[in-house]
């Protein structure tokens, strides 16, 4: 298992010590510290983590309802290969919802929410971690759409695109100018042009899938 002390819990604090760990496992594995097929050793992340064992187990549970890590009988818990050929069908169903999302934030974002994405608008193009603040950008349009149900099956398949995206980041050149496109998309919203928000949305998703596919194949 690779070194997993210098794991990062949200910035959000988290409502529970299930939420904490089930944050910070799933940081482990989306960035591939615990890598594709790596056996679960529920004592270390125990210590680790400094989380006690029944949080970490309802994490795990959790992250198995994801299909980020899986239980053989006799074997034990390990963590979930990654198929990059999962790329195309993790994206059809983004652009199939992440545009109603856009479309949605731009109609029902509160001036709380819009003044969360006025200031990640400021940070495209200033330095900021690329991946982080696409990161940002999505969740903040699924929590303005609110729609939990949309919310939360969007934030699944994000982390799980995350997760081959990974794979590839440090050769992904293409990055920064997807990131960029999040101008129209956040201009749109916050303008309340629903439809160019979903028009923009949708062009972002498409484009940066086949950008990373680029990559991947290269690879």
């Amino acid at each position: 298992m690779s070194n997993i002390s210098s794991v990062e819990i949200s910035e959000q604090a988290p409502q529970s010590l299930a939420e904490q760990a089930y944050l910070a496992i799933r940081d482990l594995i989306v960035t591939l510290k615990l890598a594709p097929g790596a056996l679960i050793d529920e004592r270390r992340l125990i210590g680790s983590l400094g989380i006690g064992r029944t949080p970490i187990r309802e994490a795990l549970r959790r992250l198995a309802q994801e299909q980020l890590d899986e239980v053989f009988p006799r074997r034990g818990m390990f963590v979930t290969g990654v198929d990059v050929r999962d790329l195309s069908r993790i994206a059809e169903v983004r652009e199939a919802l992440e545009p109603e999302a856009a479309r949605l934030a731009a109609e029902r974002a509160t001036a709380a929410e819009r003044e969360e994405l006025r200031a990640l608008y400021a940070q495209i193009g200033g330095g900021s971690d690329l991946m982080k603040l696409d990161e940002r950008v999505h969740r903040a349009v699924y929590r303005a759409a609110h729609n939990e149900f949309m919310e939360v099956t969007l934030s699944r398949y994000y982390v799980l695109a995350l997760r081959i995206w990974m794979i590839a980041l440090d050769r992904a050149h293409e990055l920064e100018e997807a990131v960029e496109a999040h101008r129209d998309l956040l201009e749109a919203i916050l303008g309340g042009d629903g439809e160019h928000a979903a028009t923009a949305m949708r062009d972002h998703v498409r484009n940066f899938e086949q950008a990373m596919r680029r990559v991947l194949v290269a690879t």
